[in-house]
């Protein structure tokens, strides 16, 4: 049985100019493609009133059948969605580090601290994809209360 699954996708980022005298510019993810075009890393896909558009570049995103839950929590909300990690040093552009439709391993990304994480839409084939690995492998794990043990005291310990 299969217990990952890798899907490449394509990351587009926005460069815009930012309106601090530390930084010059603020880069943002603001879509996630199903496929990974054949284009160059920062290749420009337009300009529009928010800013410019790159291609930041292809990522490999792996499906674990371990997080089907979260996974599928991810989809029932009806606004699913992907969670991007950049990381920029210094003046460069970004670089990709991570792609993810976890919740829980998102969130986890911000700690560092060092890395951007921003959310985007998840695209309907990436969807679709979730879907069927969600059905696939996902296993409802039952939650069982354990009970709690009584611990002998001190005064228990001297009357015997």
């Amino acid at each position: 049985m299969t217990t990952t699954t890798s899907l490449m996708v394509g990351v587009v980022v926005e460069r815009r100019a930012a309106r601090s005298p530390w930084i010059d510019a603020l880069w943002r993810p603001v879509a996630v493609l199903p496929d990974a075009p054949a284009l160059p890393r920062l290749a420009s896909l337009g300009a529009g009133a928010e800013g410019e558009r790159f291609y930041a570049g292809p990522w490999e995103m792996e499906l674990h059948r371990t997080d089907t839950a979260t996974y599928r929590d991810n989809l029932f909300t009806g606004r699913p969605l992907l969670w991007v990690a950049l990381r920029r040093e210094g003046a460069a552009p970004p670089v990709v580090v991570g792609v993810t439709a976890d919740p829980a391993e998102g969130e986890s990304w911000t700690e560092a601290g060092s890395d951007s994480v921003e959310t985007v839409a998840m695209p309907g084939e990436i969807e679709a994809l979730v879907a069927a690995f969600v059905a696939e492998h996902h296993v409802e794990r039952v939650f069982v209360k354990r009970k709690r043990r009584r611990w002998a005291s001190d005064e228990d310990e001297d009357m015997a």
